[in-house]
């Protein structure tokens, strides 16, 4: 999974800024395209990686992981 650089941000908002100016490209228009999916993609990722690492303990005192719960289901 590629993660989204700072640079791709800022090209993002860059383009943002761009269209709110003037009509995009088509070129553009696909690169904005791109560059929210791998945005989106990025933080999908990372949350996913958060809750994988997040543990229920429950009254009696055991712990479960969400990320083996997850997988039971």
């Amino acid at each position: 999974m590629k993660l989204i650089t700072e640079e791709e941000i800022a090209r993002i908002n860059e383009l943002w800024r761009k269209s709110k100016e003037a009509e995009l490209t088509e070129a553009e228009k696909e690169e904005q395209q791109k560059l929210r999916r791998l945005y989106i993609d990025s933080v999908k990722h990372n949350l996913r990686g958060h809750l994988n690492n997040i543990s229920i303990q429950h009254e009696d005192g055991t712990v479960t992981r969400l990320s083996d719960k997850q997988k039971n289901n």
